[in-house]
């Protein structure tokens, strides 16, 4: 797919895109929405987030569309320099490039970056969205992190194998195919 840093970079970016906006939404409204709308007593997750001012992170409440940007902007850096690298580094232990059916080694190479990802992206979440309200403690933090690997980490495998990545691969080859 992407050959050079360009496009890795264009690759890396419509990713990301995706699978945070599909976090925030998954986090939000599917690991969080009950308990956000019964803190409230709101009749959905929006209002229960609006009145509260927004999403609790690093100890304040932000507007959805900051929480976003924040995770956005890590996820794009995790994703750049750790990710993508990493998970082809990975495959390619596992797999011979030249003698593995296409199909497989990217099947291979999403398995990997969702291995990298979910524990990286986890444990900045866990600090992110700590409760700071409490205090500080380092065994609260990794009991949280270790909870939000659980939850992220099916959610992921899931939907980057079958849903985002075969849409971002298409986007990417739409987008080149005018270019070349």
């Amino acid at each position: 797919m992407p050959s050079n840093k360009k496009e890795k970079a264009i690759f890396a970016l419509i990713t990301v895109i995706i699978t945070v906006h599909a976090y925030v939404f998954y986090s939000l409204y599917v690991i969080n929405g009950n308990t956000l709308m019964n803190l409230t007593g709101a009749s959905s997750v929006l209002k229960a987030i609006n009145k509260l001012g927004g999403v609790y992170m690093i100890g304040h409440y932000l507007p959805i569309w900051s929480v976003v940007l924040v995770e956005f902007c890590f996820a794009y850096l995790a994703e750049m320099f750790i990710g993508q690298p990493f998970s082809f580094k990975m495959a390619c232990k596992n797999f011979n490039i030249k003698k593995t059916d296409p199909v497989q080694f990217e099947t291979a190479v999403i398995c990997a970056t969702v291995a990298i990802m979910v524990p990286v992206m986890s444990f900045i979440a866990a600090f992110l969205y700590y409760p700071y309200y409490a205090g500080f403690n380092i065994l609260t933090l990794l009991a949280n992190w270790l909870k939000l690997i659980c939850f992220n980490f099916p959610f992921a495998y899931f939907s980057q194998l079958f849903f985002i990545q075969p849409f971002v691969r298409m986007v990417f080859k739409f987008l080149y195919k005018k270019v070349k």
